[in-house]
């Protein structure tokens, strides 16, 4: 038992990782609002920086800046770090685009709920439907003759 936690404690972005990304998962798939399931993407995304950001720390590292006198010197990959940075960008950029298309959404149905918007569609469906079925009864006979 004694090794189980030391294990989990010297391995604490694993279970950071597992438990965030679990959470963002969760919240993506069970809320009907979109902006929760936008949140919970970013929730999810957050743990996927996470878990580059720390894989890529070397115990005993330093910054990759070449110091003269100093022949044996730990150097972290900086290439992670530089990743994510990109990551984070085209994140917040897809959360802004994500909630822009949100405010539209509200704009058009007056609701962010999933459900709502998918029944106000099929109302508008079946609406739909019910003119082109009158027009095409009301035409009917005389395009019979027409053709």
């Amino acid at each position: 038992m004694f090794q189980l936690a030391q294990h989990f404690m010297t391995h604490w972005n694993y279970l950071a990782v597992i438990t965030l990304m679990m959470i963002g998962l969760y919240i993506a798939i069970s809320r009907g609002n979109l902006v929760k399931k936008i949140m919970g993407v970013n929730i999810f995304q957050a743990s996927v920086i996470l878990f580059y950001v720390s894989m890529g720390k070397v115990a005993g590292g330093t910054a990759p800046i070449l110091m003269e006198g100093s022949e044996e010197v730990i150097y972290s990959n900086p290439l992670p770090h530089v990743l994510m940075l990109t990551a984070i960008v085209v994140g917040v950029a897809s959360t802004a685009l994500g909630l822009a298309l949100v405010v539209r959404v509200h704009e058009s149905y007056g609701t962010v709920e999933e459900d709502e918007i998918v029944a106000l569609d099929r109302k508008e469906d079946e609406r739909s439907l019910s003119v082109e079925a009158r027009e095409e009864a009301a035409a009917g006979p005389a395009g019979e003759s027409a053709g």
